[in-house]
């Protein structure tokens, strides 16, 4: 039913599965944050540090937060994601060495969609 309540449009999301790693790893680690620094499309592999060990740099942008967790990207990459949605997931592997998930045997990894017409429009 739509109650004519408009919601909100969120740059960055996270799926079930990475919403849980997040949280095994908070337990772990403390509070925790990401940075999208490289990639160029579907595949890539967002950082994840606990607070405070990794510094955001002026052209770096807090795109949002996932399972409570700031979410940086870097200005460069701002500019090439800007029309579209990340979408945070888990998938079996080794991620980035300095990335906190590795001992987990998974890595975090960026998916993207599109933002619609309605969604770009209010995001102005």
């Amino acid at each position: 039913m739509d109650t004519g309540m408009q919601h909100e449009v969120l740059r960055v999301t996270a799926t079930e599965a990475a919403l849980a790693l997040i949280e095994r790893l908070r337990v772990k680690h403390g509070p925790l944050m990401f940075h999208q620094s490289g990639g160029c499309c579907d595949g890539s592999a967002p950082m994840c540090y606990p607070q405070g060990e990794f510094i955001v740099g002026d052209y770096d942008r807090l795109l949002g937060h996932i399972g409570g967790m700031p979410f940086y990207i870097s200005g460069p990459q701002f500019e090439y994601w800007q029309h579209t949605q990340l979408i945070i997931d888990v998938v079996p592997g080794r991620g980035g060495m300095f990335s906190v998930e590795g001992p987990e045997g998974v890595r975090f990894l960026t998916r993207s969609r599109l933002f619609t017409d309605e969604e770009w429009a209010r995001l102005r």
